[in-house]
Formats: C-alpha cells, sequence, structure tokens
C-alpha cells in the first residue's frame, strides 16, 4: 500500500507511453501544452512562500523550487536536442544527470523568477520552431546514449507535453494535499 502511494505521488498521471501512431491533433494539442505551460506553471506557483517553494512533493523527492529549475534545465535540453536533430544525421545527444543537476545551488536556492521567466522566452522561441516543422523533419532522429535508443521528434514531443503535465501534476498535488490556497491550483 505505501509503495503504490509513493508511486502515485512519484508518476500522478502515469508513465509516459508513447502513442503507436502520432496524429495531426496530438501533434497539435502538444504543442499548445509546451506553448501554454509556462503561464499555466507561473499561475500554479507565484503565491507560494519561500517555506512552500522549499517543500519536497513528495518524500525523497525535490523541492517545488528545485522542479521548476529542473523543467527549466530539462527543457533547455530538450529544445538543443532538436536543433542537433534538425541539422545534424542522428546526432547522439548529451546525456546529462538531471538529479545532480537539481542539488547544485541555483536549484536550490535561486529565485522561481528566473527560471519562470526563461521557461516563458525558451518555450516560446520552442513552440515557434514546432510550430514550423514538416513531416519529414518530424520524423528525424537522435540517439539516447544512455537508453541506447533512437527518438523521433514527433514522439519527442509528445514526452515533453507529458513531462509538462507530470511537474505540473507533482506541484499541484503538493498544494492540494497541504491545503495551500492559491489562484492556480
Amino acid at each position: 500500500m505505501i509503495n503504490d502511494q509513493l508511486e502515485q505521488l512519484r508518476y500522478p498521471i502515469g508513465h509516459y507511453q508513447a502513442p503507436s501512431a502520432i496524429t495531426r491533433t496530438q501533434l497539435t494539442g502538444w504543442i499548445k501544452e509546451i506553448k501554454e505551460y509556462p503561464a499555466k506553471l507561473e499561475t500554479l506557483v507565484k503565491n507560494l512562500s519561500k517555506e512552500q517553494l522549499d517543500t519536497q512533493y513528495r518524500p525523497g523527492g525535490w523541492s517545488v523550487r528545485q522542479v521548476i529549475h529542473h523543467l527549466a534545465d530539462s527543457h533547455t535540453n530538450a529544445y538543443i536536442r532538436y536543433k542537433w536533430t534538425l541539422t545534424e544525421n542522428t546526432p547522439t545527444i548529451k546525456a546529462y544527470h538531471e538529479d545532480r543537476w537539481a542539488e547544485l545551488f541555483d536549484s536550490r536556492r535561486a529565485p522561481i523568477g528566473l527560471s519562470l521567466t526563461y521557461l516563458h522566452a525558451l518555450h516560446a522561441k520552442w513552440t515557434y520552431l514546432l510550430e514550423g516543422l514538416t513531416q519529414e523533419q518530424l520524423s528525424r532522429e537522435y540517439f539516447h546514449p544512455e537508453s541506447q535508443k533512437t527518438f523521433r521528434l514527433d514522439t519527442v514531443m509528445g514526452l515533453y507535453d507529458w513531462h509538462c503535465r507530470h511537474h505540473y501534476a507533482h506541484i499541484q498535488g503538493l498544494i492540494q494535499r497541504k491545503g495551500w490556497i492559491t489562484t492556480g491550483s
């Protein structure tokens, strides 16, 4: 029972499942989520206190602050991976230790406004790129050295739609469990 509860806290919307076929409707929805996500996230967290921002969303998990800075780091890597894949033939991307990045001083202490502002600009630029991709470009792939697999850009778009909703649910769930009142929850 405790393991089920911890799994629910860790994956509140479930694990990512790549669809076997991707429709134009799905792509449009994923782009919309990526485009609107920074504003939704900012609305969710803007009224949280320093103590609330430094609260872990689950036992053994990151603080809300770390999650927000992780989103900026992760989505930067995703954007760069798109650029590599669009300009190189099946590039091997650079993996990174997201858990170690989350423990760095900036992830643990920096004001969240830095990453929120950055996410607004990054997602606007990323959306602009995504909206202009052809089907041929969306079928391009990169190689991930950790999993030893290739990933298509259209599938990766679905992964980052999930990633946005996944971390939003972490923060929203914490706010609900703690009974914190914000305008975004």
